[in-house]
C-alpha cells in the first residue's frame, strides 16, 4: 500500500491549472473514430488511464480485451465489438466483474447480438460473438435510470444499422447531459438524431463523416480546484481549456459552487474561480451529474452546509459504492450521510474536530481521493492508495505540489 501525505499551503491558493482533457469526450470520440469510414482527426486526447486503454484497445487484435477498471470502455467496447463482429472476450479487474452490464446487453441481444456471459449472468466477463440485422429499423427499450453509458454505447452503433434504431427510454433518465454529449459529437461527425419527447431517440442509417475535434478540458477535474477555493481563507485560480458552452453536464458545478463559496468568471483562456459567501443549507439533483456528488458532499461538511441530495442511485454501482464509502470517511469528521428513501441528507458536524493527520482511505476509487484531497485546507492528510488517481487525471497531485500543497509519498 501507498501514502501520500499532504499539507496545506504556507499561502493562499493562487495558481494556473492546465486541465486534463475530458474522457468522456475523448472515450466517445475515439469510438465514432473507430466506426467511421472516412479519416477523422482527434486533438488533446485525455492522458487518462481509461482513455488510453481505450486507445489500445480499438487497436488489439488479441482475442481477449482486459478493460482494467473502466467502466466506460467496457460498455462502449461491448457494442462496437458486437457490430464489428470482432468475436473477442471483453474483461476486466474483480470490482468490473461486479458492474452490471445485463441492460445493454439484454438490448444488443434484442437487435440480433451474440453475446454470451463467462461466469456470472449479467456481468462480465463476456464473449462478444457478433451480430445479425434483418432488414427493419430496430425499436429497442431500455431503462434510462441505471447508466447513461448504455444508451450512448447503443447509440454510437446505431448509424452503422441497415435501417437506424428507435431507442425508447423507459422511466427517469439520469445523466442526460451524457446522451446529449454522445448526440452532440455524433452530430460533429455527420450523423443527426431525433430526441423525441425526451423519451425516445431515432437515429437514421448514416456514415460517420471526416473532420477534427478538438476535446475539452475536464469540468469534473475542474471539480476538485472548485472545492479548494471553497475551502480555502483565500485563493483564486484560473482553469484553462474549459468552454462556457460545453458538452459535459459535470459544468453544474458552476452553479452548484454559486452556493458554496465559489463564483466562475469565463474569460479566453478558460474560468476563474474566486471566492464569495456561501449558503447555510443547500440541495441539488445530482441525477444528470452524479460524478459530482462526492465533491460536494465533501465541502458542505467541511463548511457546516446542510444538504440534500437526489440522484445518487447510481453511486452504487461505480467504482466502488461511493454512498457506503462517502458514509465512513465523512464520519471521520463527524458528518452523516443518511438516507431517507430517495434523497440523502448531509448533516455535518456542529463544530468539527480537525485531527492533526486524517487518513483517507480511496477504495480504489480516483473520484474519492481527488474529493477529499482537498480538505488539507482545513487538516494535514493521508491518502491510502494515491495513485488510483491515473484514471482520470494522472497530474493531479503535480498540480496540487504547483498551487503550493506539500507532497510526501511513503510505503
Amino acid at each position: 500500500m501507498q501514502y501520500l501525505h499532504i499539507h496545506k499551503p504556507n499561502s493562499s491558493v493562487r495558481t494556473t491549472v492546465q486541465l486534463p482533457a475530458s474522457k468522456s469526450e475523448s472515450n466517445r470520440a475515439l469510438i465514432i473514430q473507430a466506426l467511421s469510414e472516412k479519416e477523422i482527426t482527434l486533438h488533446n486526447l485525455s492522458e487518462a488511464r481509461d482513455t488510453q486503454t481505450m486507445q489500445r484497445l480499438l487497436q488489439s487484435n488479441e482475442p481477449e480485451l482486459d478493460v482494467l477498471d473502466a467502466g466506460t470502455t467496457m460498455r462502449f467496447l461491448i457494442a462496437y465489438c458486437t457490430v464489428k463482429k470482432l468475436g473477442k472476450i471483453i474483461k476486466g479487474t474483480p470490482r468490473m466483474h461486479q458492474r452490471p452490464v445485463r441492460i445493454l446487453v439484454d438490448a444488443l441481444r434484442e437487435i440480433g447480438a451474440d453475446i454470451q456471459y463467462l461466469q456470472e449472468e449479467g456481468y462480465p466477463p463476456v464473449h462478444v460473438r457478433g451480430m445479425t440485422l434483418d432488414q427493419s429499423m430496430k425499436h429497442v427499450r431500455m431503462r434510462g435510470d441505471v447508466s447513461s453509458q448504455y444508451i450512448s454505447a447503443l447509440l454510437m452503433i446505431a448509424p452503422t444499422f441497415n435501417h437506424g434504431l428507435l431507442l425508447e427510454l423507459i422511466g427517469k433518465v439520469g445523466s442526460r447531459p451524457y446522451i446529449s454529449m454522445t448526440l452532440s459529437l455524433m452530430q460533429h461527425f455527420g450523423v443527426s438524431s431525433i430526441w423525441e419527447n425526451k423519451q425516445a431517440i431515432r437515429i437514421e442509417p448514416a456514415s460517420y463523416l471526416s473532420g477534427s475535434y478538438i476535446i475539452e478540458s475536464d469540468w469534473s477535474g475542474a471539480s476538485y480546484w472548485y472545492s479548494f477555493i471553497a475551502l480555502a481563507e483565500h485563493g483564486e485560480v484560473l482553469l484553462k481549456g474549459l468552454r462556457k458552452n460545453s458538452f459535459q453536464g459535470d459544468q453544474a458545478i458552476v452553479e452548484i459552487m454559486e452556493n458554496l463559496g465559489v463564483q466562475s468568471a469565463f474569460e479566453s483562456e478558460g474560468v476563474r474561480l474566486v471566492k464569495q459567501n456561501n449558503a447555510r443549507d443547500f440541495s441539488y439533483d445530482f441525477s444528470d451529474c452524479p460524478d459530482l456528488a462526492q465533491t460536494v458532499a465533501v465541502v458542505c461538511a467541511a463548511k457546516g452546509v446542510h444538504c440534500t441530495m437526489t440522484g445518487l442511485e447510481s453511486l452504487r454501482i461505480k467504482e466502488t459504492d461511493r454512498i457506503a464509502a462517502l458514509q465512513t470517511e465523512l464520519a471521520k469528521i463527524g458528518a452523516k450521510l443518511d438516507e431517507r428513501g430517495s434523497s440523502w441528507k448531509l448533516i455535518p458536524s456542529q463544530e468539527v474536530v480537525w485531527p492533526n493527520e486524517l487518513v483517507i482511505d480511496t477504495y480504489d476509487d480516483h473520484r474519492m481521493a481527488m474529493a477529499f484531497a482537498p480538505l488539507v485546507m482545513k487538516s494535514a492528510l493521508t491518502i491510502e492508495n494515491p495513485d488510483v488517481v491515473n484514471k482520470s487525471y494522472p497530474r493531479f497531485w503535480e498540480d496540487l505540489q504547483r498551487a503550493g500543497v506539500e507532497t510526501i509519498q511513503s510505503a
